[in-house]
């Protein structure tokens, strides 16, 4: 794609996020699509599904949580992630969960834990292997996968344990974010007793995930200095850990650039790629 057309679209990514735009101009032929599997009762404990067109033996399993404040957000928007992760022969799990103000912490944590058991269940469904799952989130939805990384309780509820995880990506999270200051994020995590137990730090511990953490230096939404934090915390517990710094991108152009369109802009999904089918013991 011509480099300026490159750039009118990411201009047009950060400034109002035209997903339509970008889901229309990614390829079809790379994936197979399943939508609105149920994985609970709830009206929002729906997924959809990207199996890869081509894939050799079964494939890695990426569980996708996508951002928006714990406020927004819908899995249709993301067809662009499923795409690039489907493109490079991984089975997408992209899962919707429940919002505020029907619900506050941890329930949003609950129903993505559900999501991930259902996605192990199923996974050789749509070709995958249950034995290499990931779980992957930008903004809201990597604090949402980094909880379950670190923090047993959640999927150990939904009835797995944690070491079922075999690797955690997050794309410009917010992992160590006390004290509040947004009037939403009061509501949402219990001010003025908000406990440290609220925040992915808390619960880096010896015996974690890999974890790869991308950032774009131009976020004015989440501060890079999460990824950062949580990066050494992991390094102090004796964890292995990853950091990837985009210079030249934003908040939305950081997960913009996994779409097929916009992948010139820095090779975030070469990252994600690398990190899920690097083999491991």
């Amino acid at each position: 794609m011509p480099r300026n057309l490159l750039l009118a679209l990411a201009a047009l990514l950060a400034a109002c996020s035209p997903v339509g735009l970008v889901n229309e101009l990614v390829p079809t032929d790379t994936y197979r699509l399943e939508r609105d599997l149920p994985y609970g009762a709830h009206e929002r404990q729906r997924l959809d599904v990207y199996a890869p067109t081509a894939a050799a033996g079964p494939a890695p399993v990426v569980v996708f949580l996508y951002g928006g404040a714990w406020r927004t957000g819908s899995r249709g928007d993301y067809l662009f992630v499923g795409e690039a992760l489907a493109s490079r022969g991984f089975v997408a799990v992209v899962a919707d969960y429940r919002l505020y103000p029907e619900v506050r912490f941890p329930d949003f944590l609950a129903d993505s834990a559900l999501a991930v058991r259902w996605a192990r269940d199923n996974a050789a469904r749509f070709g995958g292997d249950p034995e290499r799952l990931f779980l992957m989130g930008h903004s809201a939805g990597a604090y949402n996968a980094a909880m379950l990384a670190f923090d047993g309780r959640y999927l150990g509820a939904s009835g797995l344990d944690r070491a079922a995880v075999k690797g955690f990506i997050g794309l410009a999270g917010p992992y160590d974010f006390l004290p509040l200051t947004s009037r939403t994020l009061r509501e949402v995590f219990g001010y003025p007793d908000t406990s440290p137990a609220t925040q992915p730090i808390t619960f880096v511990a010896p015996g974690g995930p890999p974890v790869l953490l991308i950032v774009a230096a131009r976020d004015g939404v989440v501060d890079p200095g999460n990824s950062a934090r949580l990066a050494r915390r992991i390094r102090v517990a004796g964890g292995s850990v990853r950091e990837v710094s985009y210079e030249q991108l934003d908040h939305r152009t950081l997960v913009g650039a996994l779409a097929a369109p916009l992948r010139g802009l820095a090779p975030v999904l070469d990252e994600v790629a690398g990190f899920v089918a690097r083999p491991r013991e």
